[in-house]
C-alpha cells in the first residue's frame, strides 16, 4: 500500500528542504524524495563548494601580498588537497545540519530516484510518486499535495559532452585533483566569472570566451565594465563578441585546443582543460511528468503566480521552473507554494526584490533595475555613483576599486535598481534590497547615519550623489 503524506517534496535542495519544513511547521505530515544527497546542487555541487573555493583562493592571495600590510610572508604554499578538504568538511558539516532539521520537523526522507504516476487505484488523480532506491525494493508514496523541486544541471556546448576530464562543468571543476596550468572558460556569465576569478587567484592561467559583447551581460553596464577592467588586471583573458566552435575541439598532448570565432576571425586557443559555463537545464526528465497535465516550455515547468501547475494539488519551484536560478530564490519560492498549500492563496513573489549576487574579486551584486532597463521601462532616469576608494574602510581594506550606483525615478524619486562591485557587495546590497522593498527614495537614504568607518558610508553617499550633494565624490 502506498504511504500517504499531507506534502511530498520531490527533491531535497535549498528549495525542496524549506518548502518541507514550512509545512511540517504548518502542522503537515511531510516526505522528501531525494535521489542525491539533502542539500542538492548549491550545497554540494555550486554555491557551498564554490564559495569555499573562493575563500581559500582570497587568503592565498592575501599570505602572498603580506608585505602590503607590513606582515613578511617568507613563502606561501598552496596545498589544493587541504583546500579540497577544507570544501568537504564545510559541505559535511551543513548536512549534517539540514538531517538535524528533518528530524526536528519529523520529515521523513526517502532516499532514492522519485517518479509521478498517473491516476491508479491509489489516487484518481496523478501524483503519487514511485521511489526506486538504488538497493532494495521501492516504495510508493501518496501525497495530498506535491511540490516538484528537482533542480538542474549544467548545460553542455551544441553537444560536447563532459568527460570529467579534459570539458568540465562547474559541478566536475570541483572535484579536480589538482589545478591545471591554464583553462578556457566558455561562458562569462556569474558562474564563469567566478571561476575566473577563483582559478587566477589560484594561478592558474585563464581565458573566459563570452558570446555577448561583454561579461555578466545581464548586469549594468558599468558593473560588467569594472568586473572586467579588474579581471583584466589580475591577468584574465578575456574574448567577448565571441563564439566557441564545439565541432573544432581537439584533445591534445597537452591538453585541449578550441576555434573561438570573433566576427569571421578565428582563434585557435589550447589549454590545459575546457570549462563550461553557459546556463542550466532544468531537471524534467525522468521524473514522470509524462504522467500528468504539467506544461514544460522551453524546457521549464509552466506555473502561475502561486507555484501551481495545470494539475491544482501539484507545485514547481526552483530552478525547474526556470525564473531567477538563485538558490534564495528557489528557498522563496518554496516557502511560497507552502503558503498556497497551506491558506489557499499566497502573495506573489517580487523578483524585483531579489538580490543577485556575483562572488568575485571584486565582488558585484544587484537588485531591482539596470539603468538601461529602466530607461527602456520609460522612467526619466537619475543615477548616483560613489567609489569605495573614497572611503578610509575600504583603504584599510585593501580594496578600494568599485563603486556602488543608484538607479533612481527623476518623476518620483524612488529607488529602482542599486548595483555595487567592490568589498564585501554581497553583503551590502541587502540594504538595496531593503530600500527597495520599503520603497524608498534616494533622499531618505541618505538621510540614514552610516557609521564611520564604514563600507556602508558608501550608500550614504551615492544616495546623495542622486542630487550631486555627495560630501566626498
Amino acid at each position: 500500500m502506498a504511504r500517504e503524506f499531507d506534502v511530498v517534496v520531490l527533491g531535497g535542495g535549498p528549495g525542496g528542504y524549506v518548502a518541507a519544513i514550512r509545512a511540517a511547521q504548518a502542522g503537515k505530515t511531510v516526505a522528501i524524495v531525494e535521489q542525491g544527497k539533502l542539500g542538492g546542487t548549491c550545497l554540494h555541487r555550486g554555491c557551498i563548494p564554490s564559495k569555499a573555493f573562493l575563500k581559500s583562493a582570497a587568503v592565498y592571495q592575501t599570505v602572498k601580498h603580506a608585505a602590503t600590510y607590513g606582515v613578511d610572508v617568507p613563502e606561501s604554499f598552496l596545498r589544493f588537497e587541504q583546500v579540497k578538504q577544507r570544501k568537504q568538511d564545510i559541505i559535511d558539516g551543513l548536512e549534517s545540519g539540514i538531517q538535524h532539521l528533518m528530524k526536528k520537523g519529523k520529515i521523513e526522507v526517502f532516499h532514492g530516484r522519485g517518479s509521478i504516476l498517473g491516476p491508479s487505484i491509489f489516487s484518481p488523480m496523478p501524483g503519487t510518486i514511485s521511489v526506486e532506491p538504488e538497493e532494495g525494493d521501492g516504495e510508493l508514496i501518496l501525497p495530498r499535495q506535491l511540490i516538484v523541486a528537482t533542480g538542474s544541471r549544467p548545460r553542455p556546448l551544441n553537444g560536447l559532452a563532459f568527460d570529467s576530464e579534459y570539458v568540465l562543468s562547474s559541478d566536475e571543476a570541483l572535484d579536480m585533483n589538482a589545478l591545471p596550468k591554464s583553462i578556457v572558460i566558455i561562458g562569462g556569465g556569474v558562474i564563469g566569472i567566478e571561476w575566473a576569478s577563483m582559478l587566477t587567484d589560484f594561478d592558474v592561467e585563464v581565458t573566459v570566451v563570452e558570446f555577448s559583447d561583454r561579461i555578466l551581460p545581464t548586469e549594468d553596464q558599468a558593473v560588467s565594465r569594472e568586473v572586467a577592467r579588474q579581471l583584466k588586471k589580475r591577468g584574465v583573458k578575456i574574448m567577448t563578441s565571441a563564439a566557441a566552435q564545439s565541432d573544432s575541439f581537439q584533445l591534445t598532448e597537452s591538453g585541449v585546443t578550441i576555434d573561438v570565432d570573433r566576427n569571421g576571425d578565428k582563434t585557435t586557443l589550447a589549454a590545459d582543460k575546457l570549462l563550461v559555463a553557459i546556463g542550466r537545464m532544468a531537471n524534467v526528465e525522468g521524473i514522470g511528468l509524462e504522467n500528468t497535465n504539467i506544461i514544460v516550455e522551453n524546457g521549464f515547468i509552466q506555473v502561475d503566480d502561486e507555484f501551481r501547475t495545470k494539475d491544482n494539488h501539484i507545485f514547481a519551484i526552483g530552478d525547474v521552473i526556470g525564473r531567477l536560478q538563485l538558490a534564495h530564490v528557489a528557498s522563496a519560492e518554496g516557502a511560497k507554494a507552502v503558503e498556497t498549500i497551506v491558506n489557499g492563496s499566497t502573495t506573489p513573489l517580487n523578483y524585483a526584490f531579489v538580490p543577485r549576487c556575483i562572488y568575485s574579486v571584486p565582488e558585484a551584486a544587484s537588485v531591482g533595475l539596470t539603468e538601461a532597463e529602466a530607461k527602456a521601462a520609460g522612467l526619466d532616469v537619475k543615477t548616483g555613483m560613489f567609489s569605495f576608494n573614497g572611503l578610509g574602510k575600504a583603504r584599510i581594506e585593501g580594496e578600494a576599486a568599485g563603486f556602488i550606483k543608484l538607479v533612481s525615478d527623476a518623476k518620483t524619486d524612488d529607488l529602482v535598481g542599486v548595483h555595487i562591485v567592490g568589498p564585501k557587495a554581497t553583503e551590502l546590497i541587502s540594504e538595496g534590497g531593503l530600500a527597495l522593498v520599503l520603497n524608498a527614495t534616494a533622499w531618505e537614504v541618505g538621510q540614514l547615519v552610516h557609521p564611520h568607518p564604514a563600507l556602508s558610508e558608501a550608500f550614504g553617499e551615492a544616495a546623495l550623489a542622486v542630487d550631486g550633494l555627495a560630501v566626498h565624490a
